[in-house]
């Protein structure tokens, strides 16, 4: 039975992409049980100053973390009662900009220790927290590559549109030069 639990943990564990509107929050709930570990991490991967507010609460809206404009974070709790747990993104402090926020839950089923874990369990468990951290890393990646490609596209665009307007004076100037040495030597006469 274990076993198949086991197995199923992949399934505990899921990333999300979520775009929070300019001063709005989103929330999202999970139901846990006394014991039970849950971790959510989170990157801001576009919008404004790539910051965010995050926090995460309790069945009786008691805050266990909090983090106020931070582009990335991690809260790990360990369920102190039964209830529906809730953790939210607010981009309130923003009037105008959207921000995209990318998030992974995981989950661990608290298992009694009284059990029996056979080696061949133990190996399957450690499997998929490293599995589940790979994971994460490679979202991570990803995320700051987007970042880091718009941060560059942005700056490509920039030095080609300063060169059009540096070729535009330099061709201007070259012109006035052109015509105004030109009436140098041209010869004035009188009538």
């Amino acid at each position: 039975m274990w076993l198949a639990a086991l197995l199923m943990m992949p399934l505990l564990v899921s990333g999300h992409m979520v775009e929070v509107p300019a001063s709005k929050k989103e929330c999202f709930f999970e139901d846990l049980h006394v014991n039970d570990k849950m971790t959510v991490t989170y990157q801001v991967g576009g919008g404004g100053h790539l910051d965010i507010d995050f926090w995460l609460a309790d069945p009786g809206g008691l805050a266990l973390g909090k983090h106020i404009k931070q582009s990335t974070g991690t809260v790990s709790i360990t369920a102190e009662r039964d209830g529906r747990y809730e953790y939210c993104f607010s981009n309130q402090m923003s009037t105008v900009v959207d921000k995209m926020v990318s998030f992974n839950v995981h989950g661990v089923i608290y298992v009694d220790d009284e059990d029996i874990v056979s080696p061949i369990e133990r190996e399957i468990r450690q499997l998929s927290h490293g599995l589940a951290a790979v994971k994460d890393e490679q979202e991570y990646i990803v995320v700051r590559e987007r970042t880091h490609r718009n941060t560059a596209e942005s700056t490509n665009d920039r030095v080609k549109w300063w060169s059009i307007l540096q070729a535009g004076v330099l061709f201007s100037v070259v012109a006035w030069q052109v015509y105004y040495l030109k009436s140098f030597f041209e010869v004035k006469r009188a009538f």
